[in-house]
């Protein structure tokens, strides 16, 4: 027996200079430009967004690499302070993007993992969140 998938629903879309974050019921989404750069600034800006949709309760972040742009590493010390965030995924088919993240990894130090297709990082997040809601 399948179990029937429904596909999640946009909650709200940001227009950032960078590129588009959208929100949906238990994640955000993320998708920067080409040759962008991920600096702490524009980072407070997708916390910003975080705290307005995901205030009380536990929420997934994907990182969804169709381009390829720079990351401060240095955000995850900021990002890692998000109490609520269970579960950060990255989402890309270059092989640069999946050395990177080992690094990223290494500042972040939370739960992160490395997806090829993008329904299976969803899959993860809904898993993380779904323990993350029990242990509360």
């Amino acid at each position: 027996m399948r179990i029937a998938y429904r596909k999640p629903i946009v909650v709200r879309e940001y227009q950032l200079d960078i590129g588009t974050v959208q929100v949906y019921n238990d994640f955000m989404v993320s998708t920067f430009e080409e040759g962008a750069t991920l600096t702490l600034e524009r980072a407070y800006q997708i916390i910003g967004i975080s705290e307005i949709h995901f205030r009380d309760k536990n929420f997934g972040y994907i990182s969804l690499r169709k381009n390829s742009y720079a990351v401060d590493p240095t955000i995850y010390n900021y990002i890692r302070g998000l109490e609520n965030l269970k579960a950060f995924a990255i989402v890309s088919k270059k092989e640069i993007d999946m050395h990177n993240f080992k690094i990223e990894k290494l500042f972040y130090k939370k739960n992160m993992e490395f997806f090829i297709e993008y329904d299976n990082a969803v899959a993860w997040i809904k898993k993380r969140l779904k323990s993350a809601n029990k242990n509360k």
